[in-house]
């Protein structure tokens, strides 16, 4: 499987040289949101959220716009969308950091941390809900980790990974359903 990344190509070139849409698959992935499952618990049915370049259940999304003439502003009314959903001439790519925790790079920079998992992100296409997951380093998929300003961050679902609290017993894995979105490109850029 791919790793699932979020980029772009320059508007302009976009513009000129415009490609047939293709049909969503694993190989090919529409762009989604994602929303966490773990029946009876605190994190059932959150949406994840972009900020501070990590990703969180709870909270809301971080995302910026220039104030450039010309350049009008997408209204953020939903979380992050994964895939090829942002504006900014570049895009930004979701990976997995050596803590664990999964991330986003910054607009304008392919730049991410030495030991990070750029592979591993899957989507699986599925019938009524897709799925997203990770399975690098040996993790079964994502879990979400309280911090302090009650978000759950999200991170690979592994036993070493590095939590907010130190202790993954406190974390709690859940299924990540992929939810298509076909509306307006939801941001200029995450934050």
């Amino acid at each position: 499987m791919k790793a699932v990344i979020a980029s772009i190509a320059l508007p302009l070139l976009a513009a000129a040289a415009p490609a047939p849409a293709a049909t969503p698959s694993a190989a090919n992935p529409p762009a989604f949101g994602v929303m966490s499952v773990r029946s009876a618990s605190p994190i059932h049915y959150m949406q994840m959220n972009a900020a501070g370049q990590k990703f969180y259940l709870g909270g809301t999304t971080a995302s910026y716009c220039p104030s450039i003439d010309g350049i009008v502003c997408p209204l953020v009314t939903r979380p992050f969308s994964l895939q090829a959903d942002v504006e900014v001439p570049g895009g930004q790519q979701v990976y997995v950091d050596p803590t664990g925790a999964l991330s986003f790079t910054q607009a304008h920079s392919a730049s991410i941390p030495a030991g990070s998992a750029v592979g591993g992100l899957v989507y699986e296409t599925g019938q009524p809900w897709s799925h997203y997951s990770f399975n690098g380093w040996g993790a079964q998929g994502f879990m979400a980790c309280p911090t302090t300003d009650n978000r759950w961050q999200v991170f690979a679902a592994m036993q070493n990974a590095t939590v907010p609290s130190g202790d993954v017993a406190d974390c709690l894995g859940f299924s990540a359903i992929a939810l298509t979105y076909s509306g307006d490109i939801p941001a200029w850029q995450y934050i």
